[in-house]
């Protein structure tokens, strides 16, 4: 056997004895084009390999028998060959195989340029480093290092000699340095059988994102009608893009779309938004236009001053019945529409805002009282301030201050100012810690004349006084066999704020504060600055937490209940005073308690009633990989009329139902209205390079309606998704845990 070194420059030759050993390039991916790095050495020699030789070394070598060409990251073995040294050329035939910076082909016949990349195969085979994609062809044309034209051939990710899906087209040029795939006439074809067939295609050769048309997206309205969207992706730039989505309903007409996405940096900082558009003109079926609109955007001007936006807005109190695809949608009936700024200094910062509401009734809201939604006030504008300083001389020190201007088309208008100072002097030592603190809400609206009342100003100030007091002990033990840290953490909170008659005074936007743990130690019991609740109260509670090592908290146990030494005479409205001498058990368990269980379980008891107020109990298991079932429970009783608001169970489950099937599904069930208010069951199935999904789901979308949509979809690994409906988005909304079996997959 004889080798050959061959040099750059045609005029100089040398022998050697050992052979080169061909380098991979690795590409690097992105969520953009990844451009491989082929890094060349121009003085590469070429090393030639064979049994047999003869001819001219300076002009031309005839080469048999176990040949080998290699120059730097390009391989050629074959039975025979000639290698054109002027031209830099090889020819090869029988059995030829050719590995080009990580890609491999084999093929009849070779002619390839080793400088310039090009040339062409005859009868090839190849498969791709960038994706482990595969094909063969009648013909592939080198048009480069990177890209490569195949003539008559078939590509597809799935391993082995008879894949399961594959694409058949008159035309594919891969270019792996631009990261696309562009085919002519092309028919996709799984399990043999013709599925899709396309004038032409493209595709990411990563799975990267790339401009282009998306695959037809048929599925079903929420009220059953048949729709056809066909999206087309623009990927703008690396932190930008845009998604155009026509969609043709059924007896409604051509329902236009986009969402757009940016994020960024400029001199002054980040930015970031997302705006998504609906507009329908003429509605056959409403005889007007139906639009739908969700932007927000966040930016800083100069450095700590930011401002942005959150608008929400649609034509109509149907839209979302008539065009939600999701519980979350059809629900949302408060739109809110803000323009904010922010300015932060090093210990203060000023906002501004205008907010404003448009709220869409439910349609059976005329006929039933129960169903209707109130409107917030409009702010134009509210301002606040807040400042604060921590551990001066050992007092923390904090003021927040609002002035807002409340405007309503049917109540009371007004202005009102509000401040709250407060001063506090913690205590702490390793074992416990003592909070006293004083607060001060002084408030001063002026009101507009209203329903025959004048014009008027009011004032208030009440002043509030709180002690909070805890220790924690701490204790080795064991937690299902795991070495833990208990601690125990008594807590003490007592608020006293006396009475102010406050019935003259509006209220813009205060509420009862839900009763739980976090608000039982609070100062106030209403959320919103209209009330300031009266108090001689004090909180107990105890804590305990189970610790690992390395502090992460595997389970928390709670317990507290608040106890009151006078009537709470402040209201909302003109109610009674509440003279309860204490008030309900709220008990509380949650945490990661094993790899493989988590626990979220929270309860409020009325003792005096011998009843639950209201509960909420969640456990998930995750015993593997793409195995969660999630349990649910939540019940919430009315105090003032004692009657059951809600009581619903929520099962979801992702599960295998053997090596390549999974069941998913969800229901959630009101055991009081004796409904589903929303199901979901499906299937899934795993493949080799391939996964298929089928299921329905169910959703209420208004007080006496509900959507059915359907959903199939073939997903082919590193091509695309085919099929009706948007299945991934509802299994990822509906049971929490879900796992995309191909998550390896970026497409």
């Amino acid at each position: 056997m004889s080798r050959f070194s061959v040099p750059p420059s045609p005029h100089s030759w040398a022998f050697a004895l050992t052979a080169l050993v061909t380098a991979t390039a690795v590409p690097g991916y992105a969520q953009t084009a990844p451009k491989r790095t082929h890094v060349a050495d121009p003085d590469a020699p070429t090393i030639i390999r064979a049994e047999e030789f003869d001819g001219r070394p300076d002009r031309e070598l005839n080469l048999a028998r176990d040949v080998e060409i290699v120059r730097d990251k390009t391989r050629v073995t074959a039975d025979t060959a000639c290698f054109r040294q002027v031209e830099d050329e090889v020819e090869a035939r029988g059995g030829v195989k050719i590995w080009r910076y990580g890609d491999y082909y084999t093929g009849d016949e070779l002619k390839l340029n080793l400088e310039s990349g090009k040339g062409y195969m005859l009868n090839p085979t190849y498969k791709l480093e960038l994706n482990a994609a595969q094909g063969k062809a009648r013909r592939i044309n080198f048009l480069g290092e990177d890209e490569a034209l195949v003539i008559d051939g078939t590509y597809s990710t799935c391993q082995g000699p008879d894949p399961d899906w594959y694409l058949k087209s008159s035309t594919l040029n891969l270019d792996s340095g631009r990261d696309v795939g562009v085919a002519g006439k092309t028919i996709v074809y799984f399990k043999n059988v013709p599925i899709i067939g396309t004038p032409a295609m493209s595709f990411s050769l990563s799975g990267a994102r790339r401009s282009g048309w998306l695959p037809p997206i048929p599925g079903f309205g929420s009220k059953g009608r048949a729709e056809l969207t066909v999206p087309y992706y623009f990927n703008i730039a690396p932190n930008r893009d845009l998604t155009l989505f026509p969609r043709l309903i059924a007896q409604r007409g051509i329902q236009l779309g986009a969402h757009a996405r940016y994020i960024g940096e400029t001199d002054a900082g980040s930015y970031a938004g997302d705006t998504f558009i609906e507009y329908l003109p003429n509605d056959k079926l409403a005889n007007a236009d139906r639009w739908m609109i969700t932007s927000n955007h966040t930016q800083a001007i100069a450095k700590d001053w930011t401002y942005g936006w959150n608008v929400r807005a649609a034509s109509d109190n149907n839209y979302p019945s008539d065009f939600s695809k999701t519980v979350s949608g059809s629900a949302e009936r408060q739109l809110l529409r803000e323009l904010r700024t922010d300015y932060r200094g090093e210990y203060w910062s000023l906002s501004a805002r205008v907010q404003k509401y448009q709220v869409l009734q439910d349609p059976a809201a005329e006929t039933d009282p129960a169903l209707f939604v109130s409107r917030p006030y409009d702010r134009l504008p509210a301002i606040n301030f807040q400042a604060a300083r921590y551990d001066v001389a050992g007092f923390d020190w904090q003021l927040n201050s609002e002035l807002t201007s409340f405007w309503h088309p049917t109540l009371t208008r007004g202005n009102r100012l509000v401040a709250l100072p407060q001063v506090s002097y913690p205590i702490i030592g390793a074992s416990y810690f003592i909070t006293p603190k004083l607060m001060l809400n002084a408030a001063a609206y002026q009101l507009d004349a209203h329903d025959g009342s004048d014009s008027k100003s009011l004032t208030r100030a009440v002043p509030t006084m709180s002690l909070d007091s805890g220790l924690v002990f701490e204790r080795d033990t064991k937690l299902f066999g795991r070495e833990a840290t208990q601690t125990l953490e008594p807590r003490l909170f007592y608020v006293k704020t006396p009475y102010r008659d406050q019935k003259e005074f509006p209220n813009f936007d205060t509420a009862a504060a839900t009763f739980n743990f976090s608000q039982i130690f609070n100062e106030n019991r209403f959320v919103g600055s209209d009330r300031v609740g009266d108090a001689n109260q004090i909180t107990a509670a105890v804590v305990s937490r189970f610790l690992e090592a390395s502090g992460a908290e595997r389970l928390r146990l709670a317990f507290g209940q608040r106890f009151y030494f006078s009537d709470q005479r402040v209201q909302l409205d003109a109610s009674t005073p509440t003279r309860d001498a204490k008030s309900d058990i709220l008990l509380a368990a949650s945490g990661v308690i094993s790899e493989s269980w988590v626990l979220d379980s929270a309860l409020q008891y009325n003792p005096a009633d011998s009843r639950v107020v209201s509960s909420n109990h969640a456990v998930r298991w995750i015993p593997g990989a793409k195995k969660v079932l999630n349990l649910g429970y939540r019940y919430l009783r009315d105090t003032v009329s004692n009657k059951t608001v809600f009581k619903n169970v929520d099962l979801s489950s992702q599960w295998p139902l053997s090596s390549r099937w999974f069941g998913v599904g969800r229901i959630s069930y009101s055991l009081e209205d004796k409904k589903i208010l929303e199901g979901l069951l499906g299937l899934e199935y795993k493949g080799d390079c391939w996964v298929f999904r089928m299921g329905a789901q169910r959703f209420v979308t208004t007080a006496k309606e509900a959507s059915t949509p359907i959903f199939f979809q073939l997903e082919l690994d590193g091509l695309s998704k085919f099929g009706v409906g948007n299945p991934l988005e509802a299994l990822r909304n509906s049971i929490p845990g879900y796992q995309r079996l191909n998550e390896n997959v970026r497409r």
